[in-house]
């Protein structure tokens, strides 16, 4: 008994849209688009607000002639204020462009048959979706 997996002579060999296409991920691509896109928008400005943060506290440090990278406590737990909403921005803005990146690639593979789908719907007017 063959496996399912192997190609018959008769099956044609299969591209990656046919994979795309079958695994049924395209209805939730543009989703995963937009989510991805504003995720790393907003990742983006929340790394900015921690960096204008961190050098505004640094700057109030150093007002009194202390120095930020001195070796004391207080100057190391400064620098260290924002180190794990730093790593978290970065990892959530990584996994959020993938994310947008991945279902760009899959509409882009799917371009094709979004055009051939589009020509099969009819267009319908006002009267006939009131039902008149």
């Amino acid at each position: 008994m063959e496996s399912s997996a192997t190609n018959s002579p008769d099956q044609p060999t299969r591209s990656p849209a046919d994979l795309v296409r079958d695994a049924r991920v395209v209805r939730y691509a543009r989703p995963a688009l937009i989510a991805g896109a504003v995720a790393a928008v907003v990742c983006t400005v929340l790394l900015v607000i921690i960096f204008l943060l961190d050098s505004f506290n640094a700057t109030v440090y150093s007002v009194g002639g202390k120095n930020i990278s001195d070796a004391t406590d207080e100057a190391r737990q400064i620098r260290e204020l924002y180190s794990g909403a730093h790593v978290g921005g970065v990892v959530f803005l990584i996994v959020s462009l993938l994310v947008a990146a991945a279902s760009a690639v899959v509409l882009f593979l799917q371009r094709k048959n979004a055009a051939a789908d589009a020509e099969d719907d009819e267009d319908l007017g006002f009267d006939d979706l009131a039902g008149r």
